[in-house]
């Protein structure tokens, strides 16, 4: 992988092993949240399920950026990864979704454009549309014929 901190997998085992080895699950996912964006993600979500602290089980989800859920961009800027961790007091779940930027040269991210994107071409020259305007009106001569009643 040639940035860690843009593939999800690598991402979700980091968070794995941080919590295995004791450390509070709010703190470890913050950590990883940090660690992607500083890394030049777009946007990240990182969803812990399971039996947290307590014997109900909850999910805590822990979102920063910008974050796409629909369409064929998804596919193309959206990498996920699912992982599981077995605790002393049951498994908890992992899921890891890292929005990647657009990226033309496809080395960082995907050479596809997102499809919202809009780009405003500077318009050209005022004076050449009076100019054609101007030649246009002086060609055509004005002819009506008013009857007199």
């Amino acid at each position: 992988v040639n940035n860690r901190g843009l593939c999800a997998i690598a991402q979700a085992e980091s968070l794995r092993y941080k919590l295995l080895g004791g450390l509070a699950v709010r703190r470890a996912c913050y950590g990883v949240l940090r660690f992607v964006m500083e890394s030049g993600a777009k946007g990240c979500e990182v969803i812990v399920s399971g039996k947290l602290r307590a014997q109900r089980a909850k999910s805590m989800k822990f979102k920063d950026g910008y974050m796409i859920s629909s369409g064929q961009p998804v596919k193309d800027y959206i990498d996920s990864a699912v992982r599981h961790v077995l605790l002393r007091q049951g498994v908890l779940g992992i899921k890891v979704k890292i929005m990647l930027d657009w990226d033309p040269k496809g080395k960082q991210g995907p050479k596809t454009p997102l499809p919202d994107i809009v780009t405003i071409h500077t318009p050209k020259e005022e004076e050449e549309y009076i100019q054609s305007a101007a030649a246009v009106s002086n060609d055509i001569e004005v002819s009506a014929a008013v009857p007199v009643v």
